[in-house]
């Protein structure tokens, strides 16, 4: 893992999905993931420079929590440690089981995350109980455009899919719910990092971002969704914000082609800054 780091850090041309050293890094990864964290009842496992963590292994329908350490995601923990003086307050939009939190909160971030699932939030917790993480607060919620309840739509062939109700389509067999919401306004007042994982409810968070705001506060997003893609594409290169691509090894975005349109390629960044800062 320390090689496969060094390697993220310093060459982000390696972050291009599809490309052989993009590849070559994934099986890498994935098999040295396997090898640390398959256990339900885990030691501390070195990663990095995150220390020793402990991660219990955790299945959530058909995917577990070793699919939380893809190669993507690993990306976005260097950006966490590249960029620990950078930054101070960071949210964690859609935490899941707490991941993400613990590296920041491991990195010396100050941290808010949220997270609905009653299931999720109460592993997310137990986790960063267990890494002795004392940086970060725990919200069970989930952000939107504005404060109140609504519908949570558990999807149990799935739960890292689970959204709030009529935000995207999902299938198989589901569950609902009512959950808190919390204003995405505040989100953007109160930190100057977030890691926005909102399940296709992205597009409408950024459409409250104005230019204002983007100057005090830079986003790594997931985009979702190719129509998702295109309604963030137009509406933050109409405000004059700027947006850089994992799909093209952090290019500025220019022409909706340049988006990333589902996970698989990758993250968005969102910013007023002229360039990601590895």
């Amino acid at each position: 893992m320390d090689e496969l780091f060094e390697i993220l850090m310093h060459s982000p041309e390696s972050h291009i999905p599809g490309t052989q050293p993009y590849i070559d890094l994934r099986d890498t990864a994935r098999k040295r993931i396997a090898e640390l964290f398959s256990s339900e009842q885990p030691g501390e496992q070195p990663f990095w420079q995150f220390g020793k963590i402990s991660f219990p292994h955790h299945r959530m329908g058909a995917i577990s929590s070793l699919d939380l350490f893809g190669l993507d995601e690993i990306i976005i923990f260097a950006f966490y440690y590249a960029n620990r003086s950078r930054y101070s307050k960071v949210a964690d939009i859609g935490a899941n089981i707490g991941l993400h939190s613990l590296m920041l909160g491991r990195c010396g971030y100050s941290v808010r995350c949220f997270e609905p699932d009653p299931d999720h939030f109460a592993r997310l917790c137990a986790n960063l109980e267990r890494n002795a993480i004392s940086t970060v607060q725990p919200i069970q919620a989930a952000v939107s455009t504005s404060g109140g309840k609504t519908r949570f739509v558990r999807v149990l062939g799935n739960t890292t899919g689970s959204h709030l109700a009529g935000v995207k389509n999902s299938y198989g067999e589901k569950e609902e719910f009512e959950v808190e919401l919390v204003d995405i306004a505040s989100v953007y007042a109160e930190n100057d990092l977030i890691k926005m994982d909102a399940e296709g409810h992205e597009a409408a968070l950024l459409s409250k971002l104005e230019p204002g705001q983007a100057a005090t506060v830079d986003i790594v997003a997931e985009v979702g969704s190719e129509a998702n893609a295109s309604v963030i594409h137009a509406d933050l290169l109409s405000k004059g914000i700027n947006m850089f691509s994992q799909k093209t090894g952090w290019g500025k975005v220019r022409v909706v082609t340049d988006m990333p349109t589902s996970h698989k390629e990758g993250s968005l960044f969102v910013t007023m800054k002229d360039a990601v800062p590895w």
